[in-house]
């Protein structure tokens, strides 16, 4: 049975006493993961564009294994999930979510657009991305406000020919323009991105809207503090992405309340992790349900910041393909699987024709291989037969876990 413990605090900042909520850390676990939508028959409600409201940010990646980020961001809430439902959920027309930066460059919910002003304005006042903003900049966006939507390749490429950072002046030009607020992305074509002018495409009271910097990262807060569950300060700064004088005002809105989250306290959380926040009215509804087994994308927003998955999960998680191949210990694309709410091993997948080839299988420490058999093989099974493979090979594990698998996939 799970008991919450109550603290009045002496910091209520109206002068009272205010309660503070312990949460042991398998409940804060569980509210967690049903505000991942990965806990309970409701996060299937939807489908694609509720479970994008839901996270608040679906980060975009070039890397496909299996299929690309995004897509699997939402097959891991939601089973197998057409891939065209996806593409509608994320760049329809008319457009429900846009292009910006958040954790990282995600998918977002359009109705978000206002409150990424704050960024914007940083933006122009910096005068600068990682490259030097080229002179053409007003030439590529007058360009498209003559000639509508645009893709790279429409002004000329986006390269110049070497790496792929190496990136053609129309290129980072249409890139500070999408920073700035000028033009948008609210659609795609294959994977490249179509831009057009915001005011075309930004329905006229989303433009309308303008807050101030206060209002847009205290709302955004409050998203992010929703989409967690529970977080930190330093969840809640790496989810948006927050620095200087932004993680101040992120101060300032959890402090006066204006985030609109509790502070609670989770058992063996300490040091700077210490003091949490949680959305109240997650607080106040049991999380209960079935728990999803499933295959997650590094990328997935419930794993994405590495010290809170450790935190959350005593899971180790690092991305290893930008890791010297002699110096993978997991695999490429290892991607973790989630069983009964936890995380019990990973897998490094990849298609050959119609099998699905699980390069290398291992399961955590503290985990009872024996135990993990059912939802390993579940969780391969499953992918298997969204992405139209009949068949799975397992390649690398422990010669038992791997005659196991064998026997429990057909």
């Amino acid at each position: 049975m799970l008991m919450r413990c109550f603290h009045r605090s002496p910091l209520d900042p109206l002068g009272g006493a205010a309660v503070t909520v312990t949460l042991p850390a398998d409940e804060a676990r569980r509210i967690i993961l049903r505000a991942q939508g990965l806990l309970g028959a409701d996060a299937r409600r939807g489908g694609a564009s509720a479970a994008l409201r839901r996270l608040g940010a679906v980060q975009l990646d070039t890397i496909s294994v299996l299929a690309r980020s995004h897509e699997l961001v939402a097959y891991a809430r939601l089973g197998a999930v057409g891939r065209r439902q996806v593409e509608q959920a994320y760049w329809d027309v008319p457009p429900r979510a846009f292009e910006y930066w958040c954790h990282a460059a995600c998918i977002l919910p359009l109705d978000d657009w206002p409150l990424y002003a704050f960024r914007r304005r940083a933006f122009r006042e910096r005068k600068y991305r990682w490259h030097e903003v080229p002179p053409v900049v007003d030439k590529v966006l007058e360009q498209v406000r003559e000639s509508g939507p645009v893709t790279t390749t429409d002004l000329g490429g986006a390269k110049n020919g070497g790496p792929w950072w190496d990136w053609s002046d129309t290129k980072i030009a249409i890139e500070w323009l999408l920073d700035t607020g000028e033009v948008v992305c609210t659609r795609r074509v294959g994977w490249r991105r179509v831009y057009d002018l915001a005011e075309r495409a930004v329905p006229a009271a989303l433009l309308a809207e303008d807050p101030a910097d206060a209002e847009c990262v205290a709302r955004l807060a409050r998203t992010a503090g929703r989409a967690l569950g529970v977080a930190t300060r330093a969840d809640l700064v790496d989810f948006l992405r927050l620095t200087g004088p932004h993680a101040a005002l992120l101060d300032a809105a959890l402090a006066d309340g204006a985030a609109g989250l509790a502070e609670v306290r989770v058992e063996g959380w300490t040091g700077r992790s210490a003091v949490a926040w949680a959305d109240p009215a997650a607080l106040a509804a049991p999380a209960r349900g079935r728990h999803r087994t499933t295959l997650l994308s590094p990328f997935d927003s419930l794993v994405w910041d590495r010290a809170r998955t450790a935190r959350v999960f005593g899971f180790n998680h690092r991305l290893e393909a930008y890791v010297p191949k002699d110096k993978r210990v997991h695999g490429y694309f290892a991607m973790p699987v989630l069983s009964g709410g936890r995380l019990i091993g990973r897998v490094d997948p990849a298609r050959e024709g119609s099998t699905l080839v699980a390069r290398q299988i291992g399961v955590e420490p503290g985990i009872d291989p024996r135990r993990a058999v059912e939802p390993l093989a579940e969780a391969l099974r499953e992918a298997a037969g969204w992405v139209g493979c009949d068949a799975v090979r397992v390649e690398r594990a422990e010669p038992a876990l791997r005659q196991a698998l064998a026997a429990a996939i057909p």
